[in-house]
C-alpha cells in the first residue's frame, strides 16, 4: 500500500490508494441514518472556505481534541472547542465536552451560530439533533469518572460522542471517552466511517480498552487525537500492527470522501499535539 505521506494533499482529495486495499467486512449501509442536503445559506464574511468538490469533507487537526470540519457547502465545525484551541476563523458550529477545561469554554466567540454542549445541567442526557445546510449533527452520551481509582465518582452522561454526517460520511468524535461501549451505544451510533479517537492511554481509556472501542465501532478510518507527546502516540500505534494499517501524513489536513475510504481498517496519524 502506498504511503499516505505521498498520497495526501492539503485541501485536495485523498488519493485513490485507499481503494486498492483488501476488502474488510462492511456494516450494512442502511445503518448510516441519512444524507443531508439543503439550499445553501449565506456564509459569514469571516469564513473563507477551502476549495472542495461535491462529496468531499476537509478535516484539519487543530490540536488536543479539536478538529476543524468543513463541508462542501461551507459549514465549519470545531470539535471540543476551548480557549486553548480556537481556530483563526469563527466557525458556524462548535461542540464541547466537560471532562477538562481543555475541552470546553464558557466564553465562546459571540459569532458562533451554534454551541453544542456534550453535557446537560438538568440531570438529563444532552440531546442534539441539528441540521445546518449539508451537515447533520447528533450525539450519544457516555459517562465520565470524577477522578482515578475505584472510589472515583461516576458522572453520568457528561460526555458526548458527536456524530457529524456530511457528504455521505459519518464522522464520530469520541470526546473524553472513559469506558467501552454498550450495545445501546453502538446501536445509537449506527454505521461510522471515521473515528476521531483519544489515545492518551490514561486520562481517557487505557490502550487495550481504546482498541476494543475501535473494534466495536469497526470504522474504516481512525484518526488519533488527545496524545500529549510523541511517545504517547507511538505507544498506541505500536499496539495496532495486527489490527490496523497505520499511515502518517506530513500535514494536519486531509480531504475525505466515501470513494477514498480505506477497505482495510486504517489509522491515519495527523501531526499535532
Amino acid at each position: 500500500m502506498a504511503n499516505l505521506t505521498r498520497s495526501i494533499l492539503v485541501a485536495t482529495a485523498v488519493a485513490g490508494v485507499f481503494s486498492a486495499l483488501p476488502a474488510v467486512a462492511q456494516v450494512e449501509p442502511e445503518r448510516c441514518p441519512r444524507f443531508v442536503a439543503s439550499t445553501p445559506q449565506p456564509i459569514p464574511a469571516a469564513f473563507q472556505p477551502a476549495a472542495r468538490e461535491e462529496g468531499e469533507v476537509q478535516l484539519t487537526f487543530l490540536g488536543h481534541a479539536s478538529f476543524l470540519i468543513e463541508s462542501p457547502l461551507g459549514v465549519s465545525i470545531v470539535t471540543d472547542y476551548s480557549d486553548a484551541t480556537r481556530p483563526p476563523l469563527v466557525p458556524d458550529i462548535v461542540t464541547m465536552n466537560r471532562a477538562h477545561i481543555s475541552h470546553y469554554t464558557l466564553n465562546p466567540d459571540s459569532g458562533i451560530r451554534y454551541v453544542l454542549h456534550g453535557w446537560s445541567e438538568n440531570g438529563e442526557p444532552a440531546h442534539h439533533d441539528l441540521t445546518v445546510d449539508d451537515v447533520w449533527i447528533r450525539n450519544v452520551t457516555t459517562n465520565v469518572r470524577g477522578g482515578f481509582g475505584v472510589s472515583a465518582a461516576l458522572q453520568r452522561d457528561q460526555n458526548s460522542i458527536f456524530v457529524f454526517e456530511v457528504s455521505g460520511l459519518c464522522i464520530a468524535h469520541l470526546g473524553h471517552l472513559h469506558h467501552t461501549l454498550t450495545d445501546d451505544h453502538l446501536k445509537a451510533l449506527g454505521r461510522i466511517d471515521v473515528v476521531l479517537a483519544p489515545v492518551d492511554g490514561t486520562y481517557t481509556l487505557n490502550v487495550d480498552d481504546m482498541i476494543t472501542v475501535l473494534q466495536q465501532i469497526n470504522a474504516p478510518l481512525v484518526i488519533p487525537m488527545h496524545f500529549f507527546t510523541a511517545s504517547t502516540l507511538n505507544r498506541f500505534v505500536a499496539r495496532l500492527d495486527e489490527h490496523f494499517d497505520v499511515e502518517t501524513s506530513p500535514v494536519p489536513v486531509v480531504t475525505l470522501s466515501r470513494a477514498t475510504l480505506p477497505r482495510r481498517p486504517t489509522v491515519l496519524v495527523l501531526p499535532g499535539h
